[in-house]
């Protein structure tokens, strides 16, 4: 697989080649990046006339993404809400002059954070991102286990990273599924989606009627699911 950059009608489009049947446009959040994974065997030209032909489409993506919410920068002081699986929880910060870092849901409604009183905003950070990074990972375990089963293939290997333009990715060779960690702080129902929608890669690695299909069957809201994990907040 070779990715190149191309200018096209003042765009700047990432170019992948990747040994696949048809040309793919993409246009990802947040900033809106135009992503074209071709065959190696079709054409510069060609490539450009597809661009073109989709120009409308491209720039209105474009505008949705511009124009959709961004997560506000977080001081990590008390009284801020953070979201945990949708659920909106009011951040209460205790210091201690010493110690590990330690962190819980207190209630339905609040999370407690108990820090040095010398941390710092990045080490409160970090400190929160290894916590929804575990609690992610014990709410995707038994997912990641029904859907398998569902569909009918092994459990495959899976992890979780930060990734800014993927809710999920799947690569079928290596038999691996990343979950983008931001998927602890959306509705469960969306973490359903984005494990299933992966899964169904190993059925067929292409968007194609068998991959919709899989969708079709097994969560028949999947498009509404979709659009609301799509509309929710992004990144800064």
């Amino acid at each position: 697989m070779s990715s190149d950059v191309l200018e096209i009608a003042g765009l700047f489009v990432e170019l992948v080649r990747k040994p696949i049947r048809n040309l793919h446009i993409g246009v990802y959040p947040p900033a809106g990046r135009v992503r074209v994974a071709a065959p190696p065997a079709v054409s510069e030209d060609a490539i450009r006339v597809a661009v073109v032909t989709r120009l409308g489409w491209i720039k209105r993506k474009q505008r949705e993404f511009q124009g959709q919410a961004r997560q506000t920068r977080r001081d990590f002081v008390s009284g801020e809400t953070h979201y945990v699986f949708g659920r909106p929880l009011r951040l209460h910060i205790r210091t201690v002059e010493s110690g590990r870092c330690q962190i819980e849901r207190s209630s339905s409604d609040r999370l407690l954070m108990v820090v040095p009183a010398a941390a710092t905003v990045d080490q409160k950070a970090r400190w929160l991102d290894a916590w929804y990074r575990h609690e992610l990972k014990q709410k995707a375990e038994p997912r990641m286990a029904k859907w398998s089963e569902r569909i009918g293939i092994t459990v495959p290997r899976w992890g979780v990273r930060q990734m800014r333009t993927k809710w999920g990715s799947c690569n079928p060779e290596k038999v691996l599924i990343w979950l983008n960690l931001d998927l602890a702080k959306k509705p469960v129902q969306a973490l359903d989606y984005v494990i299933l929608h992966e899964l169904a890669h190993f059925i067929s690695a292409k968007h194609d009627p068998t991959f919709v299909g899989v969708l079709d069957r097994q969560m028949p809201g999947w498009r509404q699911v979709r659009a609301d994990l799509n509309a929710l907040p992004l990144l800064a």
